[in-house]
């Protein structure tokens, strides 16, 4: 079946959800590279927005999955499950999270994120449901997570919306302090907002955040959707940071493609959570969680996190290198990057990369978003380089 064919028959029978997505099907990878049908070879800056962080038909982590493939896929959690206990334990043994609870997606992470902060006081006979998140920030497509994410046009369709969330800016503490009630029951927010175009939070403003939770009896959520899973050269986003948060959400590349989110909790917070307050049929069957074991089988064995501290700065390094006015800011942390053009001229170049079979992200026809598989290599990042160049010609 030619693309031609595909495009006909997803534009009659999908949902128009996405709209006029770029011109290429794919049907098999290798690492860094993504292939049509037709051999064509694309190089894979995105990972599928930062999800296969081993790459494409990763050896050991195939054949792992493949293994479970062949046991079994589902039984329910009515019953233990190997898989989800171990990996519980693995992400707790390297994080501050006491418990974990998997879910399907981030935005299923983030919702039982918000629900546990609701719950933990309610259980208290306390009155604190407010949660306060950043603008442009983005923590998902359900209904609370939509709410909660930072911006009006995913919003406008679906109002009114869930009640009792605010925005503020990011690093503006004293707006964060003023939005904060009596109320308030959580702070929610990304160490490192991605959908909108790789924003930090400085080390000052996340210790302020801190310490006012701290005061106010406010439970902290961290959103390490994107960031979490060796993406900023630590296995957590907050592990680069001076602060630590009491709840915090994983999804994309700790299933490495396969779906599989993660809410990871302290104790104390936990704690909210009895039985029957939350649930899912499909959340940590024994295929998502054997995805996660071998994700992090694969992190132990082959020293992912120091190959993203170096290829991180070997990129930024590389494209400084290449001296163009036209770049004019560049934020990164490990291999999450965010290149700043002026307005409109970001869309041009991820346009031409394409073109080059390159594949990268673009926010608001500003920024390119650089999220490639954590495996890449020198040569990976030279051809990106050399192709960058050319688009920006």
């Amino acid at each position: 079946m030619n693309l031609s064919e595909i495009m006909a028959i997803d534009e009659k029978y999908y949902m128009n959800t996405f709209g006029k997505r770029l011109p290429v099907a794919f049907d098999h990878g290798k690492g860094a590279r993504l292939y049509t049908e037709e051999g064509e070879e694309y190089l894979d800056m995105f990972a599928g927005i930062a999800v296969t962080a081993l790459g494409h038909c990763h050896e050991a982590f195939t054949a792992a999955v493949g293994e479970q493939v062949k046991k079994l896929l589902h039984t329910s959690s009515l019953y233990y499950i190997k898989n989800q206990a171990l990996l519980a334990k693995r992400i707790c043994d390297c994080s501050v999270a006491d418990r974990v609870y998997f879910a399907n997606s981030g935005a299923e992470a983030n919702e039982g994120a918000m629900k546990l902060a609701k719950i933990y006081f309610y259980k208290q006979g306390l009155e604190k449901y407010e949660i306060i998140t950043l603008n442009n920030s983005f923590h998902g497509r359900t209904l609370a997570t939509v709410a909660a994410t930072g911006q009006p046009k995913y919003q406008k369709p679906y109002k009114p919306l869930v009640p009792g969330i605010k925005h503020v800016d990011i690093n503006d503490f004293e707006g964060l302090k003023a939005a904060v009630t009596d109320k308030t029951c959580a702070i929610m927010l990304e160490v490192i907002q991605g959908e909108s175009g790789v924003h930090i939070c400085t080390d000052e403003y996340l210790k302020k955040v801190r310490a006012l939770c701290d005061e106010k009896n406010i439970i902290l959520i961290f959103d390490e959707v994107q960031t979490g899973m060796g993406r900023t050269g630590e296995m957590f986003a907050y592990q680069t940071t001076p602060v630590e948060p009491d709840i915090f959400t994983l999804a994309k590349a700790l299933g490495n493609g396969v779906p599989i989110g993660a809410l990871c909790a302290k104790e104390f917070v936990a704690k909210g959570f009895e039985p029957g307050d939350h649930g899912g049929t499909f959340g940590g069957n024994p295929l998502a969680t054997a995805a996660g074991m071998a994700v992090f089988d694969a992190f132990e064995k082959e020293h992912i996190l120091e190959n993203v501290r170096e290829m991180g700065r070997y990129m930024e390094d590389k494209i400084l290198a290449l001296g163009s006015p036209e770049i004019t800011e560049i934020r990164r942390r490990g291999l999450m990057l965010g290149i700043q053009f002026p307005e409109g001229r970001a869309a041009e170049v991820q346009k031409k990369l394409f073109e080059n079979r390159v594949l990268v992200g673009c926010v608001g026809g500003h920024t390119l978003r650089v999220l490639p598989p954590l495996v890449i290599t020198k040569a990976d990042v030279d051809e990106f380089i050399t192709k960058l160049e050319a688009a920006m010609a």
